[in-house]
């Protein structure tokens, strides 16, 4: 008894099931407006493939990850979408990206080899639909391919083991950067990303529903991808879609914000500034005036401290340029950024410092003479430190500032200023600085004032010698007070006596 039961049940179930499916094919193919749809409510199959198809516009999309038993049952060679008719294109390609959402394992090249084979000619016969497609995707597709693509880039970035060394001794440019054992495939699949972001039969609107918030962000995570070529095409990529979806432009100026931050504060360990500032330099290029507040607060807060980390050298060519370009939008930023650069100049860092005297003077050589005006000061008080830096490259590269015709031009203009600020440094550097080529530039940048403003020129250097006078007759008088307290303390020591010296010497001036 209790055996029919259970039988009624099971056979009303599966009936119910099949009534269910029968609705469901019959409401897609009257979906896709296809005259050939099967009153039966069965799928159609693909001659020779065992794979089927309907008219319908809706079939299952998932992120496959099939075991090794069901590879050789799931992935069999389709026929091309070019050999079908063209009712039957559209299903044969979201049965081919449906089958494209499978991700292997490319860590063993000996496994999975026929799967992978198929799997990388669906993908380049994909790409060449996009590539040669002359009417607009229907949203099944739309969401077809951007379901295939996010199951095949979104995952979780390999890190290398040098990650687990101490942050000072991780050298991006020593190290070898890590090649993704998948990129026969990723490169297709990031292409046709590439390809379908800028068909002109894309509808950005329609697009959108699905390329959206949280798709940029996590092509935004694999920015830090070890990848160089993963990242080059994730610029090309973002690059588009800025360009495209207008409406995502402050979104993504934001989450690109948010990684910078993330960087200066927190990490100082990312793969992907050099390329997210370049993007960024594209976009500040296109910067309408007057400026925003908003992206003077991105310099002032993002930018300018992007200098203070010490794997600078793997971005500051991006970096500078970004920071040119603010200066030529709006001249009046030229004090703020010089004085905020000088605020995060390093101090043992020599190589380092070699990049900010060339960024300072491709600043200085877009900059008007009434702005320069306001930070020359600081400006030669560090370039005359510089002057004087052991590292005979920083000496070098300081003194090269009057080899630019731009800023000898601003220097010249305001000789008076400059001058007595440079010329100790210049008088230090030719007779004690060790390496004769900077003791020769020394002369030379020396000659120029004295050949133009000879003036000018021996009042500054007699200032410079009664200064140096004075500081002769300080030292003197520091060493004879340390050798008097010297001997009073020496003779009370015994006595156990607390050793009061009345100040003699006046207090030494600050700025001394």
């Amino acid at each position: 008894m209790m055996k029919q039961i259970f039988g009624r049940r099971k056979a009303s179930k599966t009936a119910d099931k099949e009534l269910v499916g029968g609705r469901r094919h019959a409401v897609l193919n009257q979906q896709s407006g296809s005259g050939d749809a099967d009153l039966s409510g069965q799928q159609q199959v693909l001659s020779g493939t065992g794979h089927t198809y309907g008219s319908g516009n809706r079939m299952g999309f998932q992120e496959s990850r099939i075991n090794d038993a069901l590879f050789s049952s799931y992935f069999r060679t389709l026929p091309s979408i070019k050999d079908v008719p063209n009712t039957e294109k559209q299903n044969l390609l979201i049965i081919k990206l449906n089958m494209c959402c499978t991700v292997f394992d490319f860590s063993d090249p000996t496994k999975n080899i026929k799967e992978k084979k198929i799997k990388m000619e669906t993908l380049m016969e994909i790409l060449d639909y996009v590539k040669t497609a002359n009417t607009k995707f229907p949203e099944i597709v739309v969401e077809g391919i951007t379901k295939m693509i996010s199951a095949n880039l979104f995952r979780t970035l390999v890190i290398p083991p040098r990650e687990k060394k101490v942050l000072q001794a991780f050298d991006l440019e020593e190290d070898e950067p890590l090649m993704d054992p998948a990129w026969p495939h990723l490169h297709i699949v990031y292409e046709l990303l590439l390809n379908f972001v800028q068909s002109t039969e894309t509808d950005a609107k329609l697009a959108k529903r699905y390329v959206d918030h949280s798709f940029i962000l996590r092509l935004l995570e694999l920015f830090d991808s070890e990848d160089l070529r993963e990242r080059d095409y994730l610029k090309m990529v973002l690059h588009r879609i800025y360009g495209k979806f207008m409406v995502y432009r402050p979104f993504i100026r934001k989450a690109i914000n948010n990684v910078f931050y993330q960087f200066i504060y927190e990490t100082e360990k990312h793969n992907g500034i050099a390329e997210l500032l370049e993007i960024l330099g594209s976009i500040i290029n296109g910067f309408a005036l007057p400026l925003k507040e908003e992206h003077k607060l991105f310099l002032v807060r993002t930018l300018i401290p992007l200098h203070k980390a010490r794997c600078i050298s793997m971005y500051h060519r991006q970096l500078s340029y970004c920071i040119t370009q603010f200066v030529e939008k709006d001249g009046k930023l030229a004090d703020t950024i010089i004085r905020g650069i000088i605020k995060y100049w390093p101090v043992t860092n020599s190589p380092k410092e070699v990049l900010f005297l060339g960024e300072l003077e491709e600043i200085l050589e877009a900059t008007q003479p009434s702005e320069f005006q306001k930070c020359m000061v600081p400006v030669f008080c560090q370039v005359a430190r510089c002057f004087n830096s052991s590292h005979f490259q920083v000496a070098e590269r300081a003194l090269f500032l009057w080899n630019n015709d731009r800023v000898e031009s601003l220097i010249r203009q305001n000789s008076k200023a400059i001058l007595p600020i440079i010329l100790p440094a210049l008088e230090k550097n030719i007779n004690e600085h060790w390496n004769p080529a900077v003791q020769s530039l020394s002369l030379n940048v020396q000659k120029l004032f004295s050949d133009r403003e000879p003036e000018l020129f021996a009042e500054c250097v007699l200032k410079y010698e009664e200064d140096k006078v004075r500081e002769e007759e300080l030292k003197l008088k520091q060493a004879a007070a340390w050798k008097r307290l010297d001997k009073i303390a020496s003779a009370k020591v015994t006595c156990g006596e607390a050793v009061l010296v009345s100040p003699t010497l006046p207090r030494q001036p600050s700025g001394v």
